[in-house]
């Protein structure tokens, strides 16, 4: 099965089975601690849920400001294609001035809602359920009486009787409610009691057939696109939902996940939206700049990591046939590739196809030799970047020819008394150990090495610069020696700066010793 048949829905769908995207980011996601938006940031974020095909708007709460008010206003002056839908209370000023930021929009709807449930009437509203149903149809058809597109809301549904909340449903409807939304407000159904829930209203309701049914989902208990796709099953033919799944508390339905959930899944979900998924990655980024609400890394569609891959099972799956781990395509959703990330649990399959995109052909004793030291590197390093992988070759290549080799090394550095390097090096096969102090670790490393190898060059250069960012970063150091008029330079990397720096002498000294060698027998004089 190809991932393309995987996406083409094997039940043919009708205009029955069209899903309405109603997006309440600017709302809903908007009430999240710490996620206001400017006036500009709501107008970018609009016009690219209007570009990306979003069929509603919830663009804010006109009464809560007058910056909200003005954000709304100007969002439905702007907006070209979607229904630009403001909320309010069932409380008649609300309502009032929903249908004023509203009015200009090329399609305007008033969000109106009032709470249904137990615990909501008797401490929050501190109401009957006949005084709640007089409250309904005296705001709904208020609202019908400033826009044609009215949606009426029953907060907290979910844990509302059935019988009264049909009792709202029939209510709002006859005044005038071209939209039912029955929200799970504090997250706390199931999907089986969600669909139920629709499906029980849908059949009871006479005038059920006159309103599309939509679902709002919280995800308190993880179960938000769950509950909405359940509730699509059920008959509602709207969802909810915000970008990143921002929102009151734990947040909404994603709507990257509920769109995606029904592209992917056409075979168990047969519904159609409007949206183009092309450009969900585009506006997950959007959105969590202008929050300052970054995505969580394993956040499903739109993660850092929903399409990155560092196990070795699972790259040399990825590497063979893509279908294998995933089952979308990164470009589906706005991304150019998936990515093979490089880490400890990467495998050699994944290293050499790596190491060939960099530009690197290695013989099969090289690569063995690379490959244990990217290990080596990866256990150290959260992250290895191609740049380490870049200086840990550009090192490789330098050091397969040393007679002179950086076997182990302790420095002791600090404000308490001389730093001192103890350092082991082979030497033509020999191991030699000498410890020194110096004037710093790296002067107390160099004085070790010049113990252990007899020579009088003087040190030229030493720069050091980081391969990456962070504090992990391999530190590269380069080292130049000068002899009799002659420059030799090493270089050397490692995550420890002063490993690294041995390294980049040695590899100078390297050079150097070899050329003085050649007109001898070859045997290194070591100290």
């Amino acid at each position: 099965m190809t991932v393309e048949h995987i996406q083409r829905p094997s039940v043919s769908t009708s205009d029955k089975d069209h899903v309405i995207i109603f997006d309440t980011t600017l709302r809903d996601g908007e009430q999240s601690p710490g996620a206001t938006m400017s006036f500009e940031e709501k107008l970018e974020v609009a016009d690219l849920l209007d570009q990306m095909g979003v069929d509603i708007i919830e663009a804010g709460f006109p009464i809560a400001s007058e910056g909200d008010f003005q954000a709304v206003a100007e969002i439905a002056r702007q907006t070209k294609r979607a229904t630009i839908a403001g909320l309010a209370r069932a409380i008649p000023i609300d309502i009032a001035r929903a249908g004023e930021a509203v009015r200009h929009a090329k399609s305007p709807r008033i969000h109106t809602f009032v709470s249904t449930s137990p615990i909501h009437l008797e401490h929050q509203m501190k109401k009957n359920q006949d005084e709640v149903l007089e409250i309904v149809i005296a705001t709904v058809t208020q609202a019908r009486g400033l826009v044609d597109n009215v949606e009426w809301s029953g907060m907290d549904a979910t844990r509302t009787p059935i019988d009264f909340l049909a009792r709202c449903v029939e209510a709002a409807i006859k005044a005038g409610a071209t939209t039912i939304n029955l929200p799970d407000t504090v997250g706390y159904t199931t999907p089986e009691e969600y669909c139920a829930m629709f499906e029980n209203l849908r059949n009871r309701v006479p005038n059920a057939d006159k309103a599309i049914f939509s679902v709002h989902c919280h995800n308190d208990l993880g179960l938000a696109v769950a509950n909405s796709l359940a509730g699509l099953r059920g008959g509602a033919r709207q969802i909810e939902c915000t970008i990143n799944g921002i929102g009151e508390r734990a947040g909404n339905a994603a709507l990257e996940e509920v769109v995606m959930a029904m592209k992917v899944r056409g075979d168990v979900l047969p519904y159609t939206t409007n949206v183009d998924a092309s450009m969900l990655v585009r506006a997950s980024k959007l959105v969590a700049a202008a929050t300052s609400f970054p995505v969580q890394y394993n956040k499903a569609i739109v993660g850092k990591n929903a399409f990155a891959h560092e196990s070795g099972i699972h790259q040399d799956g990825m590497l063979k046939n893509s279908e294998t781990y995933e089952i979308m395509r990164p470009e589906d959703i706005g991304l150019k590739s998936s990515s093979l990330v490089m880490g400890k649990h990467s495998g050699r399959h994944a290293f050499r196809k790596k190491l060939e995109e960099l530009g690197h052909q290695l013989s099969d004793n090289a690569f063995q030799d690379a490959f244990e030291r990217f290990k080596a590197l990866a256990d150290k390093k959260k992250h290895v970047y191609d740049e380490d992988l870049e200086a840990l070759i550009d090192d490789q290549v330098t050091r397969s020819a040393d007679l002179i080799k950086v076997e182990a090394l302790t420095v002791i550095a600090g404000t308490g008394g001389p730093q001192r390097a103890t350092i082991t090096l082979s030497v033509n096969g020999k191991h030699i150990t000498k410890e020194c102090t110096g004037d710093g670790p790296v002067d107390a490393t160099f004085n070790a090495i010049k113990a252990a190898v007899d020579h009088t060059a003087n040190l030229q250069l030493f720069q050091v610069k980081a391969v990456t960012e962070g504090t992990d970063a391999q530190a590269d150091v380069s080292v130049r020696l000068e002899e009799d008029g002659r420059s030799f330079t090493g270089r050397g990397t490692d995550t420890d700066t002063m490993v690294a720096a041995a390294r980049a002498y040695v590899g100078a000294l390297n050079k150097l010793m070899a050329r003085r060698a050649m007109g001898k027998s070859g045997v290194l004089a070591a100290g």
